[in-house]
């Protein structure tokens, strides 16, 4: 991708503790396997500054292969947003300025890109109704029909189906 074009973008959504982290790790460390130039950003959802642990999970997106990682939080983006908070299409802009090739986005429920949302409980379901550009469901719990009818879904113990199908789906759209 040429420097300040348009980045291609993966979001990974879900509550905490689903497995966004890892997944994301998982789909960063494929990418860059592949010869991929990944960046990632990670929403710091609680309110606040990121604190250390959000941090941890950057470095993880970076130890995974992505030559930019950032939390965003309560204003802070490695950087101190005196006037307001960073908003997603901010870091995106950043971003494009970075010879990428695809950004995968750990967060941001609401943003408008294409994403796979994680599931761990049935409660869980109601981000199946708030969100929108689902490509893909990888839910802990077994799935009612009308959930397996309309989105392509994937146990999360199914590893060996769901990355290969991600990646592909990576590769033939947004890469």
């Amino acid at each position: 991708m040429a420097m300040g074009t348009a980045v291609k973008i993966l979001q990974i959504v879900g509550y905490q503790n689903s497995g966004k982290t890892t997944l994301a790790e998982k789909v960063i460390r494929s990418l860059t396997t592949e010869g991929c130039k990944v960046g990632s950003i990670k929403h710091h959802g609680h309110g606040g500054e990121p604190e250390k642990v959000q941090q941890k999970d950057s470095s993880r997106h970076k130890n995974a292969g992505a030559i930019a990682s950032a939390v965003e939080g309560g204003g802070t983006l490695h950087l101190h947003a005196t006037n307001n908070k960073w908003k997603l299409d901010d870091i995106i802009s950043l971003y494009t300025l970075l010879d990428l090739d695809i950004v995968i986005i750990e967060g941001y429920k609401a943003a408008q890109y294409p994403k796979v949302v994680l599931l761990k409980s049935e409660k869980d379901f109601r981000l199946l109704e708030s969100s929108n550009h689902i490509i893909g469901v990888i839910s802990w719990i077994p799935l009612p029909s009308h959930i397996q009818n309309t989105y392509q879904t994937f146990h999360i113990t199914e590893e060996s189906a769901y990355l290969p199908w991600l990646m592909n789906i990576v590769r033939e759209k947004y890469v």
